[in-house]
């Protein structure tokens, strides 16, 4: 993200001050690059030699602004920068030096260089010097370049930039042991890179650490700003309290403000008042703007940097918000917190909450209410039929089978508040009815495959002889995977038998079921013989009658 800003870029008003004497550099040369610039370009470089101020040679336009680049010859140092040689001053510069060709762009309205060519090289324009490497930071430090906190490292900081350090907050919970700002210089920093020294908050109160400074403010508001400084709302109540052991002696607090005296002592609640020595300033004004040093009895310090300022950010109803988003603002001043969310259906991108910092800028621009969205569904089943479909929150998609299959999952799925749905997309699967149970003395008959019995199949049955069926003749296979109608089944059964001559049969029926009786009436001037009077047919359960009818006689004849 940084590294663009770290790339070496030296940027001057082309002022070479002692790099070469007066016989050693020739006249200026400018001439116009083949691309022009589109903007306003660059003002005039203000090259200088010695001092003095170098005027284009006669005929040459003053006027830069349609320039992208300038070349010139001089004697420089080499690119490749060995050594401390700088361009600032001519006691660095090696008389010998070879003359080369150097070069200014024109780059957003500044100029950058010098870039110059190597002696026999490939003729590739480089950097006169070199930029600084910036490798493993300590730890609890932060680094910041142009206002920006650096967060990738093993990279470079270009010549004549500058960095600032500070720990990490909550400040004053460490002791920045160096210089807060490094300037480099030539590929050298002009300090070690600092450190930060543990307070006596992490070293169980060591005697031997500097003391933890704490920050609180009951009543107002504050903020760090980027150099590790405390800004301070006018009007603010702040306590500083400095965590020391009462037991190890009494700490001193002093300070550089324009106020005579503050409110310092020992805490006096029952919980505080053996490890926490406060500084209090009641209602902050200007003066007391300065920094405030807590010593321990042991000499060791720490200290925080207090500025006191009005500063107030961008009011928010001012932004351009999106029209779903909600916040709540404590207010637009110094240290005050928005905070933001948005309503059902729509899901927040970027910060839920921004803090109006010591620049006057907030934190981090309003976030953004993005309407939540679920993933879009594919249904490549052919068997699997969407009803109904809206991918937005609270919304659903909803499905049925074709006819013939049934649905394995939920025949609805909601769209939820993490872009999820509720269930997994459902499957069909075909509708077979099971197999149906073959009647005793009876037979099957199917419309389809045996043994596969999908939907609207169709199966009959029928009896054997001397056999009726009871019940549906035939059943269908309906879509909750059943049948129709339960299975029939073959009941025995005796058929008419006639009317014997001279005689009829009581019951007269189509058929009989087994255990029925006949009984046989003769004519008149007819009668049974005396032995099958007494024993009439009977249906018996196979079908058939016990015996044949008898026959009705002249009672003549008896």
């Amino acid at each position: 993200m940084y590294k663009s800003l770290l790339r070496p870029i030296w940027v001057y008003a082309i002022q070479i001050w002692d790099c070469a004497k007066p016989s050693q550099m020739r006249t200026m040369q400018a001439f116009q690059s083949i691309n022009l610039l589109d903007g306003g370009g660059c003002p005039s470089p203000g090259l200088t030699l010695n001092g003095t101020r170098v005027i284009p040679r006669s005929g040459m336009s003053p006027d830069f602004s349609t320039l992208s680049e300038v070349k010139f010859p001089a004697r420089l140092p080499s690119p490749s920068g060995k050594g401390s040689a700088s361009v600032a001053s001519s006691s660095s510069v090696d008389a010998e030096a070879p003359s080369r060709i150097c070069k200014i762009k024109c780059v957003s309205g500044q100029w950058v260089g010098p870039l110059c060519q190597e002696v026999n090289g490939d003729g590739r324009f480089q950097p006169i010097l070199k930029s600084c490497a910036l490798e493993e930071v300590p730890p609890n430090l932060i680094l910041s370049f142009k206002n920006r906190i650096i967060i990738e490292f093993n990279t470079t900081i270009p010549h004549n930039s500058t960095i600032s350090a500070r720990c990490q907050e909550p400040i004053g919970t460490y002791k920045l042991s160096g210089p807060p700002v490094l300037n480099c210089s030539n590929g050298i920093w002009s300090s070690p890179i600092p450190k930060c020294q543990p307070t006596t908050l992490f070293t169980n109160y060591s005697e031997n650490s500097p003391p933890t400074i704490l920050v609180r403010v009951p009543s107002g508001s504050a903020a760090v700003d980027q150099n590790g400084g405390l800004v301070v709302f006018p009007g603010s109540i702040l306590h500083l309290e400095c965590l020391y052991l009462r037991r190890h002696g009494d700490p001193e607090w002093t300070w550089t403000s324009e106020a005579e005296t503050y409110l310092t002592g020992w805490a006096i609640g029952t919980d505080e008042r053996n490890w926490k020595y406060r500084l209090s300033i009641y209602y902050v004004k200007q003066f007391d703007t300065g920094s405030f040093t807590c010593t321990t009895s042991r000499g060791i310090n720490n200290t925080i940097t207090l500025q006191v300022s009005d500063i107030h950010c961008k009011p928010v109803p001012s932004m351009d918000l999106n029209p779903h988003l909600n916040y709540r603002a404590s207010g637009h001043r110094l240290g005050q917190t928005t905070y933001f969310n948005c309503p059902p259906g729509f899901f927040l991108k970027g910060s839920a909450n921004i803090t109006c910092l010591p620049s006057g800028d907030w934190s981090n621009s309003p976030p953004d209410c993005i309407m939540v969205k679920c993933p879009p569904i594919s249904v490549d089943d052919s068997r699997l039929i969407m009803v109904e479909y809206n991918d937005t929150y609270g919304k659903r998609a909803a499905f049925k089978c074709a006819w013939g299959f049934q649905m394995s999952g939920v025949n609805s799925i909601e769209c939820l508040a993490d872009s999820t749905w509720s269930h997994r997309i459902p499957t069909c699967t075909e509708i077979l009815c099971p197999s149906p149970v073959v009647p005793l003395n009876g037979l099957l008959i199917e419309d389809s495959a045996p043994g596969r019995h999908v939907v609207g199949s169709v199966v009959q049955f029928s009896c054997g002889e001397k056999h009726q069926l009871i019940g549906k003749p035939s059943m269908v296979c309906t879509e909750n995977g059943t049948w129709s109608h339960s299975t029939p089944y073959c009941k025995a059964r005796c058929e008419y038998p006639g009317e014997p001559p001279n005689g009829r049969i009581i019951p007269l029926k189509f058929w009989y079921v087994p255990g029925d009786k006949l009984k046989i009436t003769c004519l008149a001037g007819y009668v049974l013989p005396l032995p099958l009077e007494a024993s009439p047919p009977v249906c018996l359960g196979d079908g058939t009658w016990s015996h044949t009818l008898p026959e009705c006689i002249q009672y003549t004849n008896v």
